[in-house]
């Protein structure tokens, strides 16, 4: 079909069954102003794919590094929600949360199978010298899009500075939590949404417990955490990578 055939056909398309004559086709963009085309000057028509907008929202902290800190969970719909759980570098929830059905073990903490700087904590000696997570290990990345990231050891230090933030225990429609506030007056709420050993919730209201993207240094069978308590502001401690812990993505520096 040439041009001419092919701007007549959506014109008729448009406008029903009117008769096109005109050798110019007349659109009215969203804010009502009109843009007209010469039939005869077109030399082509393509059709593409919209970019996909990101769903997700996220606050500016006014944070040195530019961090981008998102508002809700993955696996949450608003700030208050506690999302998903997941095992360290895992990008799924699941029911049972234990060395066992933990993905990158055979089923004990000295037998990893990926991300281990020791030997004696690798299967069969087993050492990849990762420390952080890669790219389709990233519960943030792999549910949310190349947009976002799990955050960092030292993203969470800023995060927890307080020559950069301020934070207090509260209850956000009536959710226990922490919100953290940001020198610009910007702020997001973490909710104490606990977290998962075997089968069960633990210190649901209590505590928060987030993962970062950090391998830690010290036993390869432990990574970094976000964590605080109602008593206690934000911190970074490592923990057993099995646990389901939630996630709160940060966007991708550019």
């Amino acid at each position: 079909m040439n041009v001419e055939r092919m701007m007549v056909a959506l014109l008729l398309m448009a406008a029903g069954v009117q008769t096109v004559k005109a050798q110019k086709m007349v659109v009215t963009m969203s804010d009502d102003s009109k843009v007209v085309y010469n039939i005869m000057q077109v030399k082509d028509i393509t059709f593409e794919e919209a970019e996909e907008l990101d769903e997700h929202e996220w606050v500016d902290l006014g944070l040195p590094s530019g961090t981008l800190w998102a508002t809700c969970n993955v696996g949450a719909n608003s700030p208050e929600e506690y999302g998903d759980y997941f095992a360290w570098g895992e990008t799924e929830p699941k029911e049972s949360y234990s060395w066992s059905t933990y993905k990158w073990c055979n089923g004990s903490k000295n037998s990893m199978t990926k991300y281990c700087l020791y030997s004696s904590n690798g299967y069969n000696g087993f050492i990849d010298g990762l420390t952080e997570l890669l790219p389709e290990d990233d519960a943030a990345m792999f549910n949310w899009g190349s947009d976002w990231q799990m955050p960092s050891l030292a993203q969470l230090q800023e995060l927890s500075n307080s020559d950069y933030t301020t934070t207090t225990w509260t209850t956000q429609n009536g959710v226990k939590g922490r919100k953290i506030t940001g020198k610009n007056g910007n702020s997001i709420f973490l909710p104490a949404s606990g977290y998962r050993n075997g089968t069960s919730l633990y210190n649901l209201g209590k505590d928060g417990l987030f993962w970062l993207r950090s391998l830690s240094t010290d036993y390869s069978y432990n990574a970094y955490e976000l964590e605080f308590t109602y008593s206690n502001i934000i911190y970074g401690d490592k923990c057993d990578r099995f646990y389901g812990h939630n996630v709160r993505p940060v966007r991708v520096q550019q």
